[in-house]
């Protein structure tokens, strides 16, 4: 008797994934004279690799340079950061979408310094926090500006007085 195969995926990433689009270039090394040199921007992005389109076929295992625009996080020092490094391609297939051009191209990082490792981390962190408040203002029907008000409302009522929660003593 066969045994059935679990719906389930084993995770095996090392590391959270945030969805992202950054611009990103990637060069890989040259085939018939030329070097590659691909601009395009990542669909998600994480500290230990990265996943985009690319409009060309790269050999799994080759090796690539990598350079993605991580923009300033809010309330952090400093400018957009330019992480470049050194990446070794994982994956590139043909689109899961019929129609789509190009190709899946997932690259992991070889050459990242722990500084840049921190940088994304952060920015990966951030991210999903904000996708998940996001999908929270989603969930209760409000717009976040709509809600303020309402909390704004719901203060001033109590500050008068007006709500069944205030204390008798």
């Amino acid at each position: 008797m066969k045994k059935k195969r679990s719906a389930r995926r084993i995770e095996r990433r090392r590391s959270t994934r945030a969805d992202a689009r950054l611009s990103m270039r990637v060069e890989a090394a040259p085939s018939e004279g030329e070097r590659t040199q691909i601009v395009t921007e990542t669909h998600n992005i994480s500290a230990n690799g990265v996943y985009c389109t690319s409009l060309h076929y790269l050999a799994p295992a080759s090796k690539v340079a990598l350079t993605i625009v991580l923009p300033r996080l809010p309330g952090m020092p400093g400018a957009k950061e330019l992480i470049k490094c050194d990446g070794i391609v994982v994956r590139c297939e043909p689109p899961a979408k019929r129609g789509a051009k190009g190709f899946e191209l997932a690259c992991m990082f070889s050459g990242l310094d722990d500084r840049r490792r921190m940088l994304l981390e952060e920015f990966v962190t951030w991210r999903n926090l904000q996708a998940l408040r996001a999908a929270a203002n989603r969930g209760n029907g409000q717009r976040p500006a709509a809600r303020a008000r309402t909390a704004k409302r719901k203060v001033a009522r109590a500050a008068r007085g007006g709500t069944a929660s205030r204390t008798v003593h």
